[in-house]
């Protein structure tokens, strides 16, 4: 069993919380869509290939993409139907990007081939990961990041250590602080299983202290399983659930600069993840769907509910009740790191943990000034970053010196944004300077 303790990291911020709309919410599984459009671009990595055309019939969990590399994940269906499209359509991230459109059939036909296998922990390793990557199952976090790639790590950089993220530490997000309460036995199998891929000694779950009832109910089962992991209440600050921060907290190590988390021994693993790889393990079950939070004060019933991958955004405000008053913004995630929408026609995908709702004045911006250089950006930023630099640098498109400062090492929190006094969007800069970055390191190699 785990202890009570209040490690923590350098830096970050402490904005309104705004999750009493949804904590106490059960999770709810909405409706079938009678449309989806799955973009085969769901992950970091290369795109997957389209495997169906425009006729196809397909079930759900029907394989309709295979993986364009080993960067890369399968898509399936995540309806039963028939293909209408393969085009591009607008992308959640931006841009357009290649989807499969399917038409539903409302029967819900499942891949006969999915279903309970009783002796799936007898796998071996390599027969596990595989079945994770067959899954496509990514970081449900929010990264999706191929979950298969961070559990081959290689040789000679071994795993001591599996850290599991419950902290959402995202404003109005609450959807696995749901899944801790609701599926704790399903994440914990799922923690069963990535232990035993990576051979871990330790076992950490890290769960922020605004969620007691979470801690108490993992605390709970797994002394009743007599589980060999620990449980880490962790102080309520942000951005306490990524990586870095999460493994300075929980195991006091220090991921170096561009280096990433096995560097130091760790792998890092949301719980959504965990319960996704239990379902792909034990039920070869692919993700077709998840745990998306609708909050925000323009939805009139805020939710957590259970969303078939590809659904649109109006189909699930339609769902919880249609818009209160007037809407004014859509985020895709958390107002922190979040993406803003340029459409209600865009789809869930898998990255997708919540759908902010606003109304106009919230979705206001105050207007920016200059810089009046207090330096609060340094002071919060987790990375021990220059973001008033780093702005600047982008907005007079100086990327070599954007880079000297190390902007490829921002996490794109937000945390600077946050406190800046003169209202300067330093996340939007930094973002686009990142990738200018990496356009700019990609011609030269």
């Amino acid at each position: 069993m785990g202890f009570l303790h209040k490690k923590t990291f350098n830096g970050g911020v402490h904005p309104p919380e705004q999750k009493g709309a949804t904590a106490k919410k059960a999770i709810e599984t909405l409706p079938i869509p009678p449309e989806v459009v799955i973009p085969l671009q769901q992950h970091i990595g290369a795109p997957a290939k389209p495997l169906v055309e425009p006729g196809t019939a397909v079930q759900v969990g029907d394989l309709i993409a295979e993986a364009g590399g080993f960067v890369s994940l399968p898509v399936h269906a995540s309806i039963s139907g028939t293909v209408s499209a393969v085009e591009e359509r607008p992308h959640p991230l931006g841009g357009q990007v290649l989807s499969v459109v399917i038409q539903g059939d409302g029967q819900d036909q499942w891949n006969p081939s999915i279903g309970y296998d009783a002796n799936y922990l007898d796998l071996t390793v390599k027969e596990t990961v595989e079945r994770i990557q067959q899954a496509g199952v990514a970081g449900m976090g929010g990264a999706t990041f191929p979950t298969h790639v961070k559990l081959s790590p290689p040789a000679d950089k071994p795993i001591d250590t599996l850290i599991i993220n419950g902290a959402e530490c995202e404003p109005y997000l609450t959807s696995d602080h749901r899944l801790l309460l609701e599926e704790p036995q399903k994440i914990l199998l799922g923690i069963q299983i990535l232990a035993k891929v990576l051979s871990a000694k330790k076992v950490a779950i890290g769960i922020e202290d605004n969620k007691a009832d979470a801690i108490k109910v993992m605390r709970g089962l797994i002394s009743k399983l007599k589980l060999p992991f620990s449980v880490h209440a962790l102080p309520v600050k942000y951005p306490q659930g990524a990586e870095k921060q999460l493994i300075k907290a929980v195991v006091n190590r220090t991921v170096p600069a561009g280096s990433l988390p096995m560097t130091v021994g760790c792998v890092v693993q949301n719980v959504a993840t965990a319960a996704a790889i239990h379902d792909a393990v034990a039920f070869r079950r692919p993700v077709v769907q998840r745990v998306v939070t609708v909050s925000g004060n323009a939805v009139q019933t805020a939710k957590n509910c259970v969303v078939r991958l590809g659904t649109s955004y109006r189909f699930i405000l339609q769902e919880c009740g249609g818009v209160n008053g007037s809407l004014g913004k859509v985020i895709m995630g958390g107002p922190m790191m979040g993406f803003a929408q340029s459409s209600l026609d865009l789809p869930v995908i898998k990255g997708t943990s919540g759908l902010l709702f606003l109304d106009a004045r919230q979705a206001r911006r105050n207007q920016e000034t200059v810089c009046i250089s207090c330096a609060r950006c340094i002071d919060v930023c987790p990375m021990r970053l220059m973001p008033k630099m780093l702005g600047a640098w982008v907005r007079h498109k100086r990327i070599d010196e954007a880079i000297d400062y190390h902007i490829l090492d921002c996490m794109e929190c937000g945390s600077c944004a946050f406190v800046c006094p003169a209202h300067i969007d330093l996340l939007h800069l930094i973002r686009y300077g990142k990738s200018e970055a990496i356009k700019k390191r990609k011609k030269a190699s």
